[in-house]
């Protein structure tokens, strides 16, 4: 009768690899979005706030021309 011997490396789980797939676009977006998150909340926050500048400039105008 034969014995089995096991090894250390049989009584671990093999890893499965993947084959070497290109990501989808909204996979690659969303890495994207990720890098980049500081500078895009940066350039969020800037837009807020010159459109926040620009309605209340805009606002004040528009009291002005109702006084005239």
């Amino acid at each position: 009768m034969q014995t089995i011997r096991r090894t250390r490396a049989a009584d671990q789980t093999p890893e499965i690899h993947r084959p070497a797939t290109k990501p989808s676009a909204i996979r690659r977006g969303l890495r994207w979005i990720a890098r980049r998150r500081t500078a895009l909340l940066s350039s969020a926050l800037r837009g807020a706030a010159y459109a926040t500048g620009a309605g209340v400039i805009g606002l004040v105008f528009f009291a002005i021309r109702q006084q005239i």
